[in-house]
């Protein structure tokens, strides 16, 4: 015969025969961010979407549907051109970084107990974007440090001018901010991949570009591809340093959406823009994350031979 005590004993779902849904555990730690994320980021997103299929007149947005603006910018040459210059921009960038990089972090990881290589690097975030833009305009301008340099060696007898205001000054200066942002990605990505790992590796019989390609590179993938698509993306989206250093060829898609927003007073040509260049860059990360695969450093697969 049942008690009382077997009553309060059992659970609400035993007591009425009916199942209640359960919130996943950690469920209200996750609530503040995911609500911050939902209404100041996919519900203007969203928002914007919307707009992209809207028109304007005079600063005025017209709300009837349709697919003007699309039409426009897959027929517009001087914004694929412009949309070309960023992805030139962003792929140097994106790869030197990792490039430089990922020496820096496997020493930083692997070889000392050290920050101060890393702090180091992370000083440069001390000072503002567009000083770091202008001191790289003041380096490499005629009476910059590298002409006064190679014209007091003698070198050359006049200023280069070709430094400056070109595709090379631009990246130069975007490598410069980026390589921060790669360098933490990677960091963190390696601490990941144990030292016993490695040893165990060696102990195998690998060699040290073996332990390299078939251990430490396929268990850092994703390190790898979040370095190079942050930066990517970052870079092949700016306009103002492209804008300032890569002179009459510095003209990105970033730079004509933005006139979009500010001068035009296009929202919905803009709002077009913006979602054509996200469905490069997405473009751009499978073809990326392929290519890896294709190199054999993804991780989930064995390889033999």
């Amino acid at each position: 015969m049942a008690t009382a005590a077997d009553y309060v004993d059992k659970t609400p779902e035993e007591r009425t025969g009916m199942r209640f849904p359960t919130i996943p555990k950690g469920f209200g730690l996750a609530t503040p961010p995911l609500a911050f994320l939902i209404f100041f980021f996919l519900i203007p997103v969203a928002l914007l979407f919307v707009t992209s299929f809207f028109t304007a007149r005079s600063f005025v947005i017209e709300h009837v549907w349709n697919i003007e603006n699309y039409a426009k910018i897959f027929a517009a040459a001087g914004f694929w051109q412009a949309t070309w210059v960023g992805m030139k921009n962003g792929f140097f960038t994106a790869a030197f970084s990792v490039i430089l990089s990922f020496p820096v972090a496997y020493y930083l990881v692997y070889k000392t107990r050290s920050n101060v290589v890393l702090y180091l690097v992370l000083l440069s975030w001390f000072s503002s974007y567009l000083v770091r833009v202008y001191a790289w305009r003041t380096i490499l301008g005629t009476n910059g440090v590298i002409n006064s340099f190679l014209m007091g060696s003698g070198i050359i007898k006049e200023p280069l001018q070709v430094i400056l205001f070109s595709p090379f000054a631009a990246v130069l200066t975007l490598i410069h901010i980026m390589l921060p942002f790669a360098l933490l990605i990677l960091v963190s990505s390696l601490r990941d991949v144990k030292q016993e790992y490695l040893e165990a590796a060696r102990d195998l019989g690998a060699s040290g570009l073996g332990v390299l390609y078939k251990v430490i590179l396929p268990m850092s993938y994703k390190g790898i591809v979040g370095s190079f698509m942050f930066t990517f993306i970052l870079a092949a989206g700016d306009y103002i340093t492209p804008q300032l250093l890569g002179g009459r060829e510095g003209v990105t898609s970033g730079l004509l959406i933005a006139n979009q927003f500010r001068s035009a007073g296009n929202w919905p040509l803009g709002s077009a823009m913006a979602f054509v260049l996200l469905a490069t860059f997405v473009v751009v990360y499978v073809v990326f994350t392929q290519a890896l695969k294709f190199a054999k450093l993804a991780p989930g697969r064995r390889y033999h031979g």
